[in-house]
């Protein structure tokens, strides 16, 4: 009986698509230089990473193995890693507190390159509702179900203060809600089948901070 390699992929998958996206960024880079292969050496050098790692990394999500002394067709790589991450299917999704932060990302258009639009905006503030904002509509918070329902939505953005995350998660779970990128500083409780992403900005700054120390002047 041959050996269950499952477990391996599953790790080797999930440590792999929080690299995918830098390889990404970089090879369309070289791209819009012009060059047309790439090696995993170059690229290890270059982004100045573990050069076996880049090579797992690569034969995981290429969809055809690189060519002796040519390397990976740049074009090839770019469409497998964007396979990879899902970035063809788009996904829509609702933003849940239109304040500074909230109009901020509605207002990002470098989403859509990741697959992801922002149909709408939903807030507490009554003077709001129906006003439009970077093309999306903005609606009562009342009316997030309804519409999370209509739409057959499922990802939703959190950018509203700590104290309302909880609620505002719940809500957003109740209305049928599976993939949640939250902003707001509060860990969220959540069923098992809900994905979550957390923008810890206090840890990332704390993060930078610490670095600064250590760099001394």
């Amino acid at each position: 009986m041959g050996q269950d390699n499952s477990k391996e992929t599953s790790q080797l998958s999930k440590a792999a698509f929080g690299r995918i996206p830098g390889y990404l960024l970089y090879l369309s880079g070289k791209r819009a230089e012009g060059v047309e292969y790439i090696s995993s050496t170059v690229i290890s050098s270059d982004l100045n990473q573990n050069p076996v790692q880049v090579r797992k990394d690569l034969a995981f999500v290429s969809e055809q193995p690189g060519k002796p002394k040519m390397g990976f067709k740049i074009d090839e790589l770019i469409d497998s890693m964007e396979k990879f991450l899902g970035y063809r299917d788009a996904n829509q999704a609702i933003l849940v507190g239109v304040g500074q932060l909230g109009k901020t990302l509605m207002s990002y258009s470098g989403f859509a390159a990741y697959g992801l639009k922002i149909v709408a905006g939903f807030d507490t503030d009554e003077t709001l509702d129906g006003t439009v904002f970077r093309g999306k509509k903005i609606y009562a918070f009342d009316k997030l179900e309804l519409y999370v329902r209509r739409n057959k939505i499922r990802m939703g953005i959190i950018t509203v203060p700590k104290d309302a995350a909880q609620s505002v998660a719940d809500c957003l779970v109740k209305a049928g809600i599976r993939a949640i990128w939250n902003f707001a500083p509060a860990h969220l409780v959540l069923p098992e089948k809900v994905a979550v992403k957390n923008e810890d900005m206090a840890a990332s700054l704390a993060l930078l901070s610490l670095k600064l120390k250590e760099q001394g002047d």
